[in-house]
């Protein structure tokens, strides 16, 4: 029985722009955002694909954006657009049927390592009174929450990058229980600092191609070394489509259905038959009430590790035979937001449902042998579409399924 939650708002901040429309075109514009980031400097990566441009002072206010983080400033922001794109008041909701509902995957690793610090070098004192709660993944959602005046269920979900989209899978489920009328649903990371990276780079995870940042995030290229640190936020109001049928709300796509395995195979690296990827897209369709014969589009989690990607690539040849449906990967421009990287891609699978283009995925050159895959590059590609799977997963085998179809 597939859930067919509405989808009637959306808010979004990327290293492509601060809003759905400026990263849609980034993404479009196919080119790599990578570059050397100063705030990297010294370390053997130093790279990312880091947001510019944003003041959080003048968006949030002075006071709000100084009590916060930078993960809890972007879903914050993208929060409020997501609201008034969905044309609601939140002085006139429903306050108790409204959730919230974010996931996070590393939040502010770096905050963690200068107050710890004072702590060692015997100035506990220093330490900050707002360290903790300006910094803990779940306050992301309560921000959120409190900004909004949210007061149905709100919390994180933290399922490594994979947590985005799990996030909205368990608000879909919060709605479709009848708990929620409205949840506020997406991801948020900001993992573009130097403790995030010299974790990710001393598990050989990251590409070091500092000389050529632009292409160093290549999903499914048979050269491809690694993925490149990102950040950013996404938030989706998902609604009871009575309830937005009743306040005369536009769809602008169904999440229809949903859903998320384990492969217990590795603390890290992906089962290498992407067996648990596989079992996560099937689900998801079952849920849905759809076949693989009924997709018109894969937005792939594509992240541009040699394992993630070919693990990724079989299940998608298993799953849809020789001929599988046009993939997009928009690691490739975006890098790897990590937490968020559900979140963003699912907002984009349902800005390309709505607008029948399929995005190109950057930096694709030749794929590896018996594991093509149809990846669109270059140029978007015009596609009559009505329905497409979002793929997210992460660190512990998590792999989550999103199904989308037109509104």
């Amino acid at each position: 029985m597939s859930c067919e939650v509405a989808v009637t708002g959306i808010g979004m901040i990327t290293p492509a722009g601060h809003d759905p429309e400026e990263t849609w075109a980034g993404v479009c514009d196919g080119r790599g955002l990578a570059g050397t980031d100063p705030a990297l400097a010294g370390l053997p990566v130093d790279i990312s694909c880091r947001i510019t441009g944003f003041d959080p002072d003048a968006v949030l206010g002075r006071r709000l954006a100084r009590r916060v983080d930078p993960f809890i400033q972007y879903a914050l922001h993208a929060a409020r657009q997501a609201v008034t794109d969905a044309k609601l008041d939140p002085a006139t909701w429903d306050a108790g049927r409204v959730g919230v509902i974010l996931g996070v995957g590393s939040n502010s690793l770096d905050r963690y390592v200068r107050e710890f610090t004072l702590i060692g070098e015997g100035r506990a004192r220093r330490v900050s009174p707002l360290a903790l709660p300006r910094s803990v993944p779940n306050m992301a959602a309560a921000e959120v929450a409190l900004d909004l005046g949210a007061r149905g269920p709100g919390f994180t979900v933290s399922s490594a990058c994979a947590s985005g989209g799990t996030a909205l899978g368990v608000a879909a489920d919060l709605i479709a229980a009848g708990r929620c009328d409205i949840v506020l649903a997406g991801g948020s990371e900001s993992g573009c600092t130097p403790g995030t990276a010299t974790c990710f780079q001393q598990m050989h995870a990251l590409s070091r191609r500092t000389g050529a940042p632009a292409a160093a995030s290549r999903p499914f290229d048979a050269d491809r070394d690694g993925f490149v640190l990102s950040e950013g936020a996404a938030v989706l109001v998902l609604e009871r489509p009575a309830h937005a049928l009743a306040r005369g709300a536009h769809t602008r796509a169904v999440l229809r259905g949903h859903a998320t395995t384990g492969d217990a195979h590795h603390p890290v690296a992906p089962h290498p038959e992407g067996a648990g990827a596989e079992a996560a897209m099937r689900a998801a369709l079952a849920h849905a009430g759809l076949g693989p014969g009924d997709i018109d589009q894969v937005n792939a989690h594509g992240t541009s590790t040699p394992a993630g990607d070919a693990a990724e690539a079989l299940a998608l040849l298993r799953l849809f035979g020789r001929t599988p449906p046009p993939v997009t990967a928009p690691k490739g421009v975006l890098g790897h937001s990590l937490g968020a990287a559900g979140a963003v891609e699912a907002a984009l699978t349902v800005l390309s449902l709505e607008r029948r283009q399929i995005p190109p995925t950057a930096n694709l050159g030749r794929q590896d042998p018996g594991r093509e895959l149809d990846v669109v590059t270059g140029r978007p590609r015009p596609a009559a579409m009505s329905a497409a799977l979002s793929n997210s997963f992460g660190f512990g085998g998590q792999n989550t399924v999103l199904v989308f179809t037109t509104g």
